[in-house]
């Protein structure tokens, strides 16, 4: 298994990267964060490395940091979510937000990713909600523990439902209403929430 790559960066282009490692160019798929962040041809370059293994190839896919490569991981295990889809996905998102949607319930944000229809979207929550704990130790974890706290009584879930409404998406009310006191009033959860949203308090 290749689990990193490190050298000189000798070609890239939106799709993918061949890294020079020991005067062998390695070709790495690659998402639209890990092309935005890679660095020129020339430089010295590390990359978080997946090995694809099928019957007629072996594809390898990198990722700049951690949270990338784990959560590509993580949605690929989803029946019909293959390596191009999962690329999609986080050519899309930053990892801290598919944990977000994924947690929230919001499979309608995930429909902006490439490839991905809404019977998909949907069973990719389905499947990964129970899982998001996997990867618990990432970055964007006081996002979801926002979002758990969300869940917690009938109070928060109307308020989230009176958002949703609105016209905020699941994952915005989510969070919004989750950074609050849970024992608020419906009518108070709603009006904060609103006074944060409104500020761009959400992110």
């Amino acid at each position: 298994m290749i689990a990193s790559l490190s050298g000189k960066l000798i070609f890239k282009e939106t799709t993918y990267a061949v890294i020079e490692c020991g005067g062998v160019g390695f070709k790495c798929f690659i998402t639209q964060n890990t092309y935005s962040k890679l660095g020129k041809i020339g430089d010295n370059v590390f990359l978080y490395t997946f090995l694809a293994v099928r019957e007629d190839a072996l594809d390898l896919y990198g990722f700049i940091d951690l949270n990338e490569l784990e959560i590509f991981k993580l949605i690929t295990t989803v029946n019909g979510v293959g390596f191009k889809i999962g690329i999609a996905i986080l050519s899309e998102f930053e990892p801290d937000k598919i944990m977000l949607f994924i947690a929230s319930g919001d499979a309608k944000a995930l429909t902006a990713a490439s490839g991905v229809g809404i019977k998909l979207a949907q069973r990719i929550v389905l499947e990964l909600k129970d899982k998001i704990g996997s990867v618990s130790d990432l970055e964007g974890i006081s996002n979801l523990k926002a979002v758990g706290n969300a869940t917690a009584n009938s109070n928060t879930k109307e308020a989230i439902e009176a958002l949703v409404s609105l016209g905020f998406t699941q994952s915005e009310a989510s969070l919004a209403v989750g950074r609050l006191d849970n024992t608020l009033a419906v009518d108070e959860l709603i009006k904060t929430a609103l006074k944060n949203l409104s500020r761009g308090n959400n992110s």
